[in-house]
């Protein structure tokens, strides 16, 4: 041991603690090494065009801007389409299209009272499903014998289903057809004629409803649709869809199918 100096003090690498001195840490003990923290990862700014566009860049910009616009529109109004209009062109959803029968849908005519049933009239459609036609309907009822287009005009105006065959067409076809007719006989004509040859048509004429007392203002009404479908043998399916669809909804249509008694 080296002797202490004056003062009790000992300057050098170890020294005597006098009784009562507090316990200091040595300036020779080995330090904690702190472990470090995890280098922090730069962040990139987004990078930015360095060189503005040209005119034909913005242009080009410009043109998909506005082909996306476009597009949207379109969308939408497809999408308008089908849930207003049923995803069809016509006004009353698709046309019946079979193997047998083809439904053609036709500019309705503006209607017009002739005072004789063998007047020529130019219809847009064959058989007629618009137009000028004369002043009294048939009785909604079964015919062997055929029937003026001028008079059956009128019974499409008052929302009938008319269906005429040829006299090509098989026995059992018209048989089929008459108890077609019989078994839902309200607004129903069904009658021969002969320029159908083999075929069989059914007509009808939708529009909107007259307002009372159209008849004297036939030129303020909206003539809507004229509808034909053509068949090359009987097809109970497509018929009973046409007159379900196309029944009772012209002009002068009536309160309720019901209402178009047969035999009146």
């Amino acid at each position: 041991m080296f002797p202490p100096r004056s003062g009790g003090r000992v300057y050098g690498p170890f020294r005597r603690r006098n009784l009562g001195e507090p316990l200091l840490p040595s300036p020779f003990l080995a330090k904690k090494a702190r472990t470090p923290p995890p280098p922090r990862k730069p962040v990139q700014a987004p990078k930015q065009r360095q060189t503005p566009r040209t005119d034909a860049e913005k242009r080009t910009y410009l043109y998909v801007l506005a082909f996306a616009a476009l597009g949207i529109i379109l969308l939408a109004g497809v999408l308008a389409v089908f849930a207003f209009g049923g995803g069809t062109s016509n006004a009353s959803g698709a046309l019946i299209q079979t193997s047998a029968c083809s439904e053609e849908q036709f500019k309705g005519l503006p209607p017009a009272h002739l005072q004789n049933p063998n007047a020529p009239v130019n219809y847009n459609s064959f058989p007629p499903s618009s137009g000028p036609h004369y002043a009294s309907p048939a009785p909604w009822d079964i015919y062997t014998d055929p029937i003026k287009q001028t008079i059956l005009v009128h019974n499409l105006e008052h929302g009938g289903i008319v269906i005429q065959y040829g006299p090509g067409v098989s026995k059992s076809d018209v048989q089929d057809l008459q108890s077609f007719v019989q078994d839902d006989p309200y607004g129903m004509v069904l009658a021969p004629y002969a320029k159908l040859k083999n075929k069989i048509a059914a007509t009808a004429w939708n529009e909107p409803a007259y307002d009372q007392n159209q008849d004297a203002n036939f030129n303020k009404v909206d003539p809507g649709h004229g509808y034909v479908m053509t068949c090359t043998k009987f097809d109970k399916g497509s018929l009973s869809k046409f007159k379900d669809k196309r029944r009772n909804k012209a002009g002068e249509r009536y309160a309720s199918v019901k209402d178009m008694t047969p035999g009146q």
